[in-house]
């Protein structure tokens, strides 16, 4: 009774277009008057628990470090690198959108930031050359999954902190390989579109532009390869790797592109500040509800309804992705983790699955809904950026998010895909 509540709840008052913060703290006063448990203080004293947690503060960190390199000068060289790397094959720019995905994924760990990014950049360029606006938005749409998937993934840093027990750097690594294979597979799809619509367009360089983008897009590429390394190397812990993180793009884009003065680092703080509030705001309205969520026994009464189903690992997950999938069309990433993770969990204990590969496709499954309506907060962050139409963008998204949804199941189906790298990663640990 208590699930049903919950759930109704929390579609009835999304219906009415209510900040999520605030139906999270709507449901956790109904779930109170349900339990008969009526405290003005228990829903602060939640709140104020969930967002003192020691590896959130990661997450300031890290957004703090996306907003210095967007605003610093290198998005334009992961963007000049990709152009460099793919940019002569024909459809060059569609190719480089996806490259520049895969990197910029290892910059920010934001879906919403790396759309924000790169369609600033490279939409303009797309429709200069003949894109189709459609297909340009697409493009980079689809991409923006990564950023959740492919470490420093945000997401990830609130599963762990949600989830006790799990390590936020093999949920690091568990996403890093997985999130190279869905950007290969987005270039597939690209190679069809290019033919179908008959793009021609190349990028070349001189041999003096290619070592000048080489020297000045080395800072950048290296960030995420010596940020992962030394999470998985134990030189410093995640939360660590977040303040290095900041305080490398501030040496990087301050002293040596000289692209940031210190009046834009205040501007970017104040940024990052606003983003990272409302995070926080809903983590700490989302524990409140997980707290009743528990005292309910609601995560006992999903393992109960589950129950046919834990002999059955496949079976059991394909059910929750087919859940997972049609709530992250109705709501954003964030609030879905903090709520449904931690229901989920006992019940794919109990059934023996690798509560690692489980994150992969929890996180992986809702950052598919950020491009996915009516709620993909993604699409409308293009749109805005483009000035694209959101059916237009849409309709040219769908073999994007066909193809994403089928390397989903693969990695449902072959769980090996993600384990045996997992392992290599880490020492076979």
């Amino acid at each position: 009774m208590e699930l049903f509540i919950f759930l109704g709840t929390l579609f009835f008052f999304l219906a009415f277009g209510i900040p999520i913060c605030l139906v999270l703290v709507l449901c956790a006063m109904v779930l109170m008057w349900q339990s008969g448990m009526w405290d003005a203080m228990i829903i602060p004293g939640s709140m104020l628990d969930g967002a003192n947690n020691y590896p959130l503060m990661a997450i300031p960190f890290f957004v703090f470090a996306g907003e210095i390199m967007a605003a610093g000068g290198l998005s334009q060289r992961v963007v000049q690198l990709a152009q460099l790397m793919i940019g002569r094959v024909r459809g060059g720019l569609g190719y480089a959108a996806v490259v520049s995905s895969v990197i910029f994924a290892g910059l920010m760990g934001s879906s919403v930031g790396e759309a924000a990014a790169l369609g600033g950049l490279l939409l303009p360029m797309m429709k200069e050359v003949g894109y189709k606006p459609g297909r340009a938005g697409a493009v980079i749409a689809s991409g923006a999954i990564l950023g959740p998937i492919i470490p420093p993934s945000t997401n990830f840093i609130l599963l762990g902190a949600t989830i006790s027990g799990l390590s936020i750097t093999k949920l690091f690594m568990i996403g890093l390989f997985p999130g190279i294979f869905i950007g290969l597979a987005l270039m597939v799809v690209w190679f069809f579109v290019v033919r179908k619509d008959g793009y021609n367009e190349t990028i070349t360089f001189t041999r003096e532009e290619k070592w000048k983008i080489l020297i000045d897009s080395t800072p950048a590429f290296l960030m995420p390869v010596l940020l992962l390394g030394g999470i998985r190397f134990g030189i410093f812990t995640p939360t660590e790797g977040g303040a290095f993180a900041a305080i490398y793009a501030i040496i990087v884009c301050m002293l040596y592109y000289r692209e940031l003065s210190f009046r834009e680092l205040l501007r970017v703080s104040a940024r990052a500040a606003r983003t990272t509030s409302v995070v926080m705001l809903i983590v700490a309205t989302a524990t409140a509800v997980g707290w009743f969520i528990t005292i309910a026994q609601i995560p006992n009464q999903m393992t109960a309804l589950f129950s046919p189903l834990i002999d059955s690992p496949i079976l059991l997950l394909l059910c929750i992705n087919v859940f997972l999938f049609l709530i992250g069309m109705v709501m954003d990433l964030t609030p879905n983790i903090l709520i449904f993770a931690p229901v989920f969990y006992p019940l794919i204990t109990q059934a023996g699955i690798d509560p690692y590969y489980f994150g992969l496709l929890f996180v992986l499954n809702l950052g598919i809904g950020v491009i996915t309506p009516p709620v993909g907060t993604v699409l409308y962050v293009v749109c805005g950026i483009g000035n694209i139409k959101i059916t237009q963008l849409i309709r040219n998204l769908v073999p994007f998010i066909v193809v994403e949804v089928v390397m989903l199941f693969l990695l449902l189906f072959f769980p090996k895909l993600s384990l045996i790298p997992l392992n290599w990663l880490m020492g076979g640990n």
